[in-house]
């Protein structure tokens, strides 16, 4: 089983989009999947509640107050960290996890607490010696803007891979209300948006 965790203590950078999305495109690939929700607002579980039966099965794991195992099987294990969750409770997802995604906003207030969770995880030996991959994504972004471009000369400073950026769209969440990703869409129009995220997906092959 891979497990891949998305993290970030600073509220609001897209987490719960970025691990239902992940989730969806291992299911779709057909990976026996589980999302696994640590975050007491529970998004990704109630998401998972919302996903039709013609949609690819992902298993939704409820972990806001105890780690409980995926079903035997379970070939894809994606973990929807919370956001200002105790550096104790992050360090034991960071432990379990194979391949940790960090998701950042262009604005100012991201990048600051995105540089201080990077710091703190450097606390762990894995991550410190560089034997755990952690890949940084530029989320919501609006090209050609000085937001976009004073964000790429952050992930400049920063040592982790720069794995892309995802445009701010609105298909997201029109497709979230339904318990569904672009993932599960047909069409040209989906396959365009589904080339946004080939840079993760690939990081995520190699690194398993």
């Amino acid at each position: 089983m891979i497990s891949i965790l998305v993290a970030n203590t600073k509220g609001g950078c897209g987490k719960t989009t970025i691990a239902t999305h992940l989730a969806a495109a291992f299911a779709g690939a057909g990976h026996r999947t589980a999302l696994a929700d640590a975050d007491r607002q529970r998004s990704s579980l109630g998401w998972t509640r919302l996903r039709p039966g013609t949609a690819a099965p992902i298993a939704g794991l409820d972990w806001v107050d105890d780690l409980a195992a995926p079903a035997r099987g379970t070939e894809r294990l994606v973990i929807d960290g919370a956001a200002a969750m105790k550096k104790k409770h992050v360090f034991e997802l960071v432990r379990m996890a194979d391949v940790i995604i960090v998701p950042v906003l262009p604005s100012a207030f991201d990048q600051s607490s995105t540089a201080a969770f990077l710091e703190n995880l450097k606390e762990l030996k894995s991550i410190r010696k560089s034997k755990k991959p952690v890949g940084i994504v530029r989320n919501r972004i609006r090209p050609r803007t000085r937001a976009a471009a004073r964000l790429l000369r952050f992930l400049d400073a920063m040592e982790h891979e720069d794995l892309g950026g995802l445009p701010d769209r609105t298909v997201y969440n029109e497709v979230a209300a339904d318990g569904l990703a672009i993932f599960d869409l047909p069409g040209k129009r989906a396959l365009t948006l589904r080339a946004d995220w080939a840079p993760l997906l690939s990081y995520i092959d190699a690194a398993s």
